[in-house]
């Protein structure tokens, strides 16, 4: 595609609220067809128009994407075999041809809104969908489309709505309730069988405390925290597994071995974590099966798989120590 045409297909996208991410080609060492300046757009079903290089990339660079696209933060890809020194910001991946050239690209993800779910039809949760509307935030029914879950049900169905929420993709988690009664709800949680990594999603109470009494002081409150875990602005980081738990796919690399859970397990020739569920590839060496998210850690893995079987059993260790 052109430079013109990518444009066009950018623009029809933000029409339709789309989420993608633009691909450019930042640096290249040869040998690769890949030029500096090439880009391409990934959509968030993982479709790539343009040019970015052979298919010696293109996995790689598509599981990247759609992992900007889902945290909504740009990165800088490496795609190399050489001996340079891991750099700080950059993701680095193996280069799955044979040719071992470099290519570096930086991914921009887009997205005209960002998607929030609030359970309830209280006051407050009326209030709060009036003020997403207002500030351009995506309303969606359902946890599992959103990124933000808002809990505003204030006595009717908090447990069964925070159960829901916990157990859907959705990053955060934000619950309109008192740190008292957010404890007791977690410790209920617990009883029910929410893991601790599904837990750490929650923020009790929504937002600041700003002595709100009426149901809109309430919920303006509670869109405050809502708008931070949008931006990327709430009280703590995800641990690399709740995220893992979060996407369904790889969030990001540079992962550990201590960071594994039922449903995921790290790469060991990236890091990565890769969802169990729903992995490209499978491979079973000494009776350990080993998942991976795309083509090319599968293909540099399978050249000497002894390599990497050692590496996680080293990661293994070094996390149980």
């Amino acid at each position: 595609m052109t430079s013109a045409e990518l444009l066009q297909l950018a623009q029809s996208l933000n029409e339709r609220d789309e989420p993608y991410a633009m691909v450019t080609v930042v640096r290249v060492a040869p040998p690769t067809s890949a030029y500096v300046g090439a880009q391409a757009i990934v959509t968030g079903e993982g479709a790539l128009f343009g040019w970015i290089g052979g298919g010696c990339a293109k996995d790689v660079v598509i599981a990247g994407a759609r992992e900007a696209i889902a945290s909504g933060e740009p990165k800088l890809l490496r795609i190399a075999n050489d001996d340079a020194l891991p750099e700080l910001g950059i993701e680095r991946h193996a280069m799955a041809c044979a040719s071992n050239g470099t290519i570096e690209l930086f991914i921009q993800p887009y997205s005209t809104r960002i998607s929030l779910c609030i359970l309830g039809d209280t006051p407050a949760a009326d209030d709060a969908r009036f003020f997403a509307q207002r500030l351009g935030i995506r309303l969606v029914s359902t946890p599992e489309e959103a990124r933000v879950v808002l809990i505003a049900t204030q006595g009717t169905g908090d447990a069964d709505a925070l159960e829901t929420a916990l157990k859907s993709s959705a990053p955060h988690v934000l619950m309109i309730a008192s740190k008292r009664k957010a404890d007791k709800l977690r410790e209920m949680m617990r009883m029910r069988g929410i893991e601790a990594a599904r837990l750490d999603r929650l923020q009790a109470p929504a937002g600041p405390d700003a002595g709100a009494r009426t149901p809109g002081e309430i919920a303006l409150v509670a869109m405050t925290g809502v708008l931070a875990a949008l931006r990327g602005r709430s009280t703590g980081e995800l641990p690399v597994e709740t995220a893992a738990l979060a996407m369904g796919a790889p969030p990001q690399s540079g992962g550990a071995a201590g960071a594994e859970t039922a449903d995921t397990f790290i790469n060991p020739v990236c890091g990565i974590a890769v969802s169990t569920k729903t992995p490209k590839h499978v491979e079973i060496v000494d009776d350990e099966i080993y998942y991976f998210c795309c083509d090319s850690c599968w293909v540099t893995f399978r050249e000497n798989p002894a390599k990497y079987a050692a590496i996680r059993r080293a990661s293994l260790m070094k996390v149980s120590a």
